[in-house]
């Protein structure tokens, strides 16, 4: 079964376009650092300054390898001042349908 990394993003007020872009910088970047990492970044509909993204690992290892990288920490870092606030979890499979 495969770990996933889960990320909680709450953006200020009129920064989401800019927190997409960084976001999507951070995520071409770790593709390149990872071949074959891939994650999806969904806005909430109910809440529009949160963001949830997601992506799908081979190892609990790997995980801890990319949020100890440079990619991650300078990629954290340039959107870290559009945040109200960002929670990381790593969550494992429990169940699957599919």
């Amino acid at each position: 079964m495969s770990v996933y990394s889960l990320g909680i993003w709450l953006v200020h007020p009129g920064r989401e376009n800019d927190f997409v872009q960084a976001w999507r910088d951070l995520a071409r970047k770790t593709q390149e650092d990872y071949p074959g990492a891939q994650a999806v970044l969904m806005h909430d509909e109910d809440v529009r300054q949160r963001f949830i993204s997601t992506g799908a690992w081979e190892s609990l290892e790997q995980i801890e390898q990319w949020r100890g990288s440079e990619t991650f920490t300078h990629g954290l870092a340039t959107i870290r001042p559009m945040l109200e606030h960002f929670e990381a979890r790593t969550l494992d499979e429990a169940a699957r349908i599919g």
